[in-house]
């Protein structure tokens, strides 16, 4: 064979090879392509059908529901001479994809019985309405949750608002934080209270609720704070470094504090009050505070018994003897708060399987207790952690504070509960110390 004959085979060769490997390079397109195009079809049809299973709740029904309005602030105000019921509900995790549907189900059932039963004049949501994780919720489309989770709390006709956690607004999701503010702060959902809060403070959701008696004062302020999201560079949060309260918000605070209860003194100086009451306030937000984790880990080293700074008030630490989730830097919040001496509660969520309240230095640190049925691999099958948090304030400001489960006959359900293991809400002392 000439080499000319050679080198025409040997090329003919080549083209053939190359001509194979083109078509399985095609073939491994045309079927991701596929695929992307059926989990997304079905992604459609099965958040169409949540979000036809959210509308088909019926309405609260109240005896005298409490209207709120706008304050001189700008800031929504309840008004009365009564008792009000605040519902805490925490790490809803709608995931709003393909992979998860079900799941999502279960979260608008729980969600439903619960706000129906308990009648709340608020509901506040700490973090965590969505869960646009792509390798167990199968999208990263954050506003398709956030969708049918608003739908839901304007057909139960219920008055709401949020502070945005972590997962509301992943790195990798399709919507930032600003965008999914405007959207909750649309004059689309009439119940949502949500209000992005001042420009020249660093975050989306900073926000006063006000709950004020009929002579004009003030007797609660219930602040809702974004807590933030990742930091120390792990924008994936795979390293588990969470964010703290940044001062402007903490300045706001005092400063605002500071203003309410200035006009509260000239309230009741007009009424002629010789000892003007301390103004009440509750901090509501998604990650927790250092102190959750101090007074918590100060507990267990103290054998679970009380000491002199933590007065145990019930639950346990479901994730492990000793672990709190709490944001990695330094803040002077929980300083700022002993010193104004208003701040009587704060609340969170994001760690889902812990649930305990306890009273540090005086200030009462309640976890909420979560919904989630899908970020934890096999939650959706466990059951102690999963109900709300139900705060009363009295007219007088003082609050009390309860925790509630799912499970209880009084939380019935429109759609069949899923059964569960009710683990055991011990102090969790037979684990290993970390």
């Amino acid at each position: 064979m000439s080499t000319e004959t050679k080198t025409k085979t040997a090329s003919q060769t080549k083209g053939k090879k190359k001509g194979k490997a083109g078509k399985v390079i095609l073939c491994i397109l045309g079927v991701i392509v596929l695929f992307v195009a059926v989990t997304a079809l079905i992604s459609v049809i099965g958040n169409s059908a949540n979000m036809k299973k959210a509308l088909s709740f019926p309405k609260v029904e109240y005896e005298s529901q409490l209207v709120p309005e706008k304050d001189a602030h700008g800031n929504f105000t309840f008004t009365a001479d009564r008792d009000l019921k605040v519902l805490q509900l925490t790490d809803v995790h709608i995931g709003g994809g393909w992979m998860c549907l079900k799941k999502d189900a279960m979260a608008l059932n729980a969600v439903a019985a619960m706000v129906t039963a308990e009648k709340p004049d608020l509901v506040i949501v700490t973090g965590d309405v969505g869960y646009p994780v792509p390798f167990q919720a199968g999208t990263f489309n954050n506003k398709a949750s956030a969708k049918i989770f608003a739908a839901l709390m304007d057909q139960l006709g219920v008055y709401w608002t949020l502070a945005f956690g972590n997962h509301d607004t992943e790195a990798y999701s399709y919507f930032s934080r600003e965008k999914m503010a405007d959207f909750y702060e649309t004059d689309d959902y009439k119940y949502c209270l949500f209000q992005s809060g001042p420009e020249e403070i660093d975050g989306y959701g900073n926000q006063i609720i006000a709950l004020k008696n009929s002579t004009g004062a003030v007797s609660q302020l219930l602040y809702v704070l974004d807590s933030h999201s990742y930091t120390g560079g792990d924008y994936l949060g795979i390293l588990w470094k969470y964010d703290n309260l940044h001062q402007n918000q903490i300045d706001w605070y005092a400063e605002t504090l500071k203003t309410y209860q200035e006009e509260n003194e000239a309230v009741y100086g007009k009424m002629g009050l010789d000892k003007i009451p301390m103004l009440k306030s509750c901090l509501f937000f998604h990650i927790p505070l250092t102190e959750f984790k101090d007074a918590w880990y100060e507990y267990v080293d103290n054998g679970f018994q009380d000491t002199e700074n933590v007065k145990y008030v019930y639950g346990a630490a479901g994730e492990g003897k000793k672990v709190v989730y709490c944001g990695i830097g330094d803040d002077n919040l929980f300083e700022t708060v002993q010193e104004l001496g208003s701040t009587q509660g704060i609340f969170c969520g994001h760690d889902h399987l812990n649930n305990f309240s306890l009273e540090y230095k005086g200030v009462r640190l309640t976890y909420g207790r979560s919904v989630d049925y899908l970020a934890y691999p096999g939650i959706y099958k466990l059951g102690s952690q999963r109900g709300c948090t139900v705060i009363t304030y009295a007219p007088d400001g003082s609050m009390t504070v309860t925790p509630e489960s799912y499970y209880q006959e009084k939380y019935t359900s429109f759609y069949a509960k899923e059964d569960v293991t009710m683990q055991e809400e011990t102090m969790l002392s037979e684990l290993p110390t970390e």
